[in-house]
C-alpha cells in the first residue's frame, strides 16, 4: 500500500502525518470474533509521511514527534480521513498523536 501514496507523491503540510490505519480488531485475545458491527474506529496506524516542523501562533516550532515507519496510537476522533484510490489514509496534526508503539 505504501507504493500507491508514493504514486500520488503525497507530502502532508507543516503539522501534519499520513497515517495508514490499521484494521479494525475481528477477534479478542481468547479467540472470540466479533461482528462488523462491534467494530470500533480503528486508533492505530503507521505513519507514510511525516509534513515539516509547525510554527506555532507564539512564534515556537513544534517538531514532529514521529518519523516514517512508526506505529503510533492516535486520538479517536482526530484528524481527517481521505479515500485515495480505494484506500483510506488520515491525515492527523502533531497533537493528535498519543503514542509511539516500541
Amino acid at each position: 500500500m505504501v507504493n500507491k501514496v508514493k504514486k500520488l507523491n503525497l507530502k502532508p503540510t507543516s503539522g501534519y502525518v499520513l497515517i495508514e490505519p490499521m484494521e479494525a480488531q475481528t477477534k479478542t485475545d481468547s479467540g472470540i470474533y466479533l461482528p462488523d458491527t462491534s467494530s470500533e474506529k480503528p486508533q492505530k496506524g503507521k505513519v507514510l509521511a511525516v509534513g515539516g516542523d509547525e510554527i506555532l501562533d507564539n512564534g515556537k516550532v513544534r517538531k514532529c514527534p514521529v518519523k516514517k515507519g512508526d506505529v503510533v496510537i492516535y486520538k479517536k476522533w482526530g484528524g481527517s480521513e481521505v479515500k485515495i484510490s480505494g484506500i483510506e489514509y488520515l491525515f492527523a496534526k502533531f497533537e493528535d498523536i498519543l503514542a509511539i508503539e516500541k
